[in-house]
Formats: structure tokens, C-alpha cells, sequence
């Protein structure tokens, strides 16, 4: 359930002072927080996130990766390019660690809140077809969905992405971890709170620190093209002040979560998934 009666006090809690540029000498903004679909600077996102949980989760947030991307790429030829293109030119560059992060984590939270509306959009004949085909039912799509994103013990994104013809998959990416493929060196599909140096993890360590000399091409060792359509962010931030923690079975993120699921904008994820048909004009 939505907390909105907490939500003044813990929002002047939350509140953070303006954010000093990232260098003092960068001055040109190149880069800006982009513009929604929908306004929910006033309202804030119904039955998800009140107007101070939407000011943090975006307006806020997203102010700041787009200063610390502006401070890191000023005067260089990134500069210019959007956030997922400097993401698959930095994904592969260790040196260009935080220019990749703040630059996915932008286009990833931005994915995120193009993916929702006010009322959600019904799912288009085509495209229900087809999941139903590769879930089996779409209550089995959002129960994998939900849990997914319920059980990542840490911060990241769940993603919806299509992997070929009528072919459908549910794809965690943790911290600013990105799910294209170009950017597959740094997908970070894995819970590093889960895993260990030693025992079943040490193949995949292993792998991280030698791997890379024996790497070619454009897709890391079992890398696959793929389509993203629609992502879930689980960063606290994004769900926390409105949410809570979920003790008690009361709110949190699997409460958070279902609430998404009714948000859904299906209608432009058949887009992206080109289930689509245009409609031909009869000759009459």
C-alpha cells in the first residue's frame, strides 16, 4: 500500500541539498534530463509513487547523473552522444568505469519511466499471443516478473527483452548494469551478495580476471542478440520512501513491484517488439 501519510515528514528527511557541479571548469550542458511522456511533477505517478517519491526517483536523481556525465565527458568526443551509445563505447574501457555507470544508469532509469503511464495501456492482441506463447499465460509472466524483481538482493533493473522471432525472456541486471548486447562486458547479471571466491563462483571469477585476453568480437562468451522492452527499476530510491521496507508483509518492493505491473505502457512495448501491424486504408 502507498504510504502517503508519511510521505512529508520522510521526504523533508530525504531531501538533499543542490549538488555541486563535478568539476568546477565544466560549464557546458550538453547532456539533459530528458522529458516524459507524462508530467508527474505535480501528481506524481498514480497508486506508485507519491510527488516526492517521483521527485527522487527521477527529477532528482536523474539531475544528477546527467551533471556527474556532463562533468566526466565536457570537452571530449563523448560529449555529444546519447547515454546508450557512451554506454556500449565505455563498456569495455575499465579506465571509463564511471562514465559507463552514470551514463547507463541514466538511460536504464529513463527506459524505466518511459515504460509506465498514469492508467497503463492495454496489451495488444499480437504481442499477448506471444508472450502467452513463451509464458505459457501471462500470470505466469508477472509472477516471474514480480519475484524476479522481490528477490534481487541488491539494486538494479528487471527487464522484459526479445531474443528472436516470438522469442521472450526476463533479464536482471544489477547496479548500472546494461542489457544490450554491445554493452554485454558490463551486464552484471550476477548477485554479487550471493556468490563467493571459492566453490561455484570461482569459475565465473575466474573468468572476470583472465577472460578478457581471450575475448573477441563485439558479444562476450555466450552473449546474444537481443531486444530490450520494458524494465522494472529496483534501486531503493525508486521505491523505498513510498513503499517502506515491507516488514510485516506490509508495502516494500514486491508491493512495489505489483503496483508497476498495472502501470505497464503495452502498447509501446509491442512497439518496440514490432507486434504491431499497420492498419491499410481500404480502396474505397
Amino acid at each position: 500500500m502507498l504510504r502517503s501519510r508519511l510521505l512529508p515528514r520522510a521526504a523533508r528527511s530525504l531531501r538533499l541539498g543542490p549538488v555541486q557541479n563535478v568539476t568546477a571548469h565544466a560549464t557546458r550542458r550538453i547532456h539533459h534530463v530528458p522529458t516524459l511522456p507524462h508530467d508527474y511533477a505535480e501528481g506524481g505517478v498514480p497508486n506508485l509513487m507519491s510527488p516526492g517519491g517521483f521527485a527522487i526517483a527521477w527529477s532528482d536523481y536523474m539531475s544528477l547523473m546527467v551533471e556527474k556525465l556532463n562533468g566526466l565527458t565536457a570537452g571530449t568526443e563523448l560529449e555529444d552522444k546519447d547515454t546508450k551509445t557512451i554506454s556500449l563505447l565505455t563498456a569495455r574501457e575499465p579506465s571509463q568505469a564511471p562514465i559507463f555507470n552514470y551514463a547507463s544508469m541514466a538511460h536504464n532509469n529513463h527506459f524505466f519511466f518511459q515504460g509506465i503511464s498514469p492508467s497503463g495501456s492495454p496489451m495488444p492482441d499480437s504481442l499477448r499471443a506471444e508472450l502467452e506463447a513463451c509464458f505459457s499465460s501471462l500470470d505466469t509472466l508477472r509472477r516471474e516478473f514480480v519475484l524476479t524483481a522481490s528477490v534481487m538482493f541488491g539494486p538494479g533493473f528487471v527487464w522484459l527483452v526479445k531474443a528472436g522471432p516470438a522469442d521472450y525472456r526476463i533479464l536482471p541486471t544489477y547496479l548500472a548494469g546494461s542489457p544490450y548486447p554491445g554493452a554485454h562486458w558490463r551486464a552484471q547479471p550476477t548477485d554479487m551478495n550471493t556468490v563467493g571466491n571459492d566453490g561455484t563462483a570461482k569459475s565465473y571469477f575466474k573468468n572476470q580476471a583472465f577472460g578478457f585476453k581471450k575475448r573477441t568480437g563485439d558479444l562476450p562468451p555466450g552473449g546474444i542478440e537481443l531486444e530490450p522492452l520494458l524494465c522494472l527499476n529496483t534501486w531503493e530510491h525508486a521505491w523505498l520512501l513510498d513503499w517502506g521496507v515491507g516488514a510485516g508483509g506490509n508495502g516494500g518492493k514486491l508491493a512495489y513491484a505489483e503496483a508497476w505491473w498495472e502501470l505497464i505502457d503495452w502498447e509501446r512495448v509491442a512497439q518496440k517488439a514490432g507486434t504491431l501491424r499497420p492498419e491499410f486504408k481500404s480502396a474505397s
